[in-house]
């Protein structure tokens, strides 16, 4: 009986080895699926009567063919480049809105350098020709355009931070689903397999858990139940084993909060992944450019208002101010108007000086290489606003490159180590194939000798 034991054990692994080749074949082309190898143990030796040994059957156990390390150096290189790539994304647009293009950040080119230089320009031509009503009004109309011009930046920044708030508020929602989901996959595990590899159940919540590293950077702990526990950078608890958290978030004050399970706001202890890229680019890039931008804006309103005031127009009146500007610079550039619409409000002469004088125009002419606001003219502010954009954009777009680079190797050499080889499984196939005709062809004998031990020797049909 132990020779019928042993057979019968040979080709139950024999099968099990067959099956998991099969599975392999099957999921070749089955995203985040890992190959699954079979490890083969020899049975127990029995002692028998009389000092005989006698071999039990064979066990086979299937593994997955997985790197752990290489998994968490993909997790972590994923967060790096998708928080990377949606910064990008945002400078992209924030480049948009001032129609900065490829390389090219220079401040002529844009709407604002275009209106500010026509501004000027404008100027220029009415000290020429102080009294002159049409070159009076097409300082004002060019002024006009220069508010404009601002307004547009700043309702487009403020557009941008919108879609900042979208794509925020859309992947807080998908962060929730694979988190349920990789709690519900750990209790399966917890349950089923709690001290082995879980197979495919394990594949599934990996898959899971980079998609999820593309959301969010996460630290990530191995429980003693074969179970996951995730955080985020900040320490947040997503994940405890069978139960996960979840994130929520509003808009306050025009920008998104996230605030875990409790209502605590963890905005500040989230990093990596496309949410800590969108994050950095509302909290550092946006206000920045904002702020630059309301300076600007608030440094030419003023400086122009102050000259003008400081003149006669050609009519022999003070002049008054020629921009509507916020007594701060905070909100400057949306609130930037014009608030004359009489041309002959432009003080072109010095106060006592006559129609024909052009003194105060040159004045306001010569305040474009006048120093104020961020310390540097009005065209070299605009500038240093649109090189910050320009190389802030640049300098990720070639980090986003080079770390995207970096992921496709990882994950190349993920897909080497565990992925499936159709010549390594065609090779095992022919092997564990042979291996269970010689098992079939052992118990075919030994059911044939205790048939002919049966029947005393007397050969019969065996079915």
């Amino acid at each position: 009986m132990n020779l019928v034991d042993l057979t019968r054990g040979a080709l139950q692994a024999d099968q099990a080895a067959l099956n998991a080749t099969a599975n392999n074949v099957a999921n070749q082309n089955t995203a985040g699926y890992t190959e699954e190898v079979v490890s083969w143990t020899a049975g127990d030796t029995v002692s028998l009567s009389g000092n005989a040994q006698a071999p039990e059957a064979p066990t086979v156990t299937t593994t997955s063919l997985r790197d752990r390390v290489l998994d968490q150096r993909v997790q972590q290189q994923t967060q790096m480049q998708s928080g990377t790539a949606a910064e990008a994304a945002v400078l992209s647009q924030m480049e948009g809105v001032f129609s900065i293009t490829g390389n090219s950040t220079s401040a002529g080119s844009t709407q604002i350098g275009t209106s500010l230089n026509k501004f000027f320009s404008s100027l220029t031509a009415l000290a020429a020709n102080p009294s002159d009503e049409p070159t009076q009004q097409g300082v004002l109309s060019a002024a006009q355009t220069l508010a404009a011009a601002f307004s547009a930046a700043a309702t487009g920044l403020a557009g941008v931070q919108t879609s900042v708030n979208t794509d925020l508020s859309t992947s807080v929602t998908q962060v929730n689903s694979l988190t349920k989901s990789i709690a519900s996959l750990n209790r399966q595990i917890e349950t089923n397999d709690p001290n082995q590899d879980a197979g495919q159940l394990e594949d599934t919540r990996q898959q899971d858990i980079t998609k999820l590293s593309a959301l969010v950077g996460l630290n990530q702990t191995t429980t003693e139940s074969n179970g996951i526990t995730l955080t985020t950078t900040g320490g947040t608890v997503l994940v405890a084993g069978q139960q996960s958290y979840a994130l929520s978030s509003a808009d306050v004050g025009g920008s998104t909060v996230l605030y875990d399970d409790t209502g605590a706001n963890v905005t500040a202890g989230v990093s990596g992944g496309s949410i800590g890229g969108q994050l950095t680019a509302q909290g550092v890039d946006l206000p920045a450019a904002s702020t630059a931008l309301d300076q600007l804006a608030y440094q030419i309103g003023t400086a122009v208002n102050a000259q003008n005031e400081a003149g006669q127009t050609s009519a022999g009146v003070a002049g008054a101010a020629i921009f509507k500007v916020p007594a701060t610079a905070t909100g400057a550039a949306a609130g930037l108007t014009v608030i004359p619409t009489n041309a002959s409000a432009i003080a072109t002469a010095a106060i006592g000086n006559g129609s024909s004088d052009n003194t105060n125009v040159n004045a306001l002419v010569n305040l474009q290489t006048i120093a104020g606001g961020a310390g540097g003219t009005m065209i070299q502010n605009l500038a240093a606003l649109l090189s910050g954009i320009g190389s802030t954009s640049s300098a990720l777009q070639d980090e986003s490159t080079t770390q995207k680079g970096s992921l496709t190797q990882l994950t190349t050499q993920q897909d080497t180590e565990s992925g499936v080889n159709l010549d390594t499984e065609a090779s095992n196939l022919t092997l564990y194939q042979r291996s269970y005709q010689a098992a079939s062809q052992v118990f075919t004998i030994v059911d044939q000798l205790m048939a002919s031990a049966i029947n005393m020797g007397t050969e019969t049909a065996v079915s």
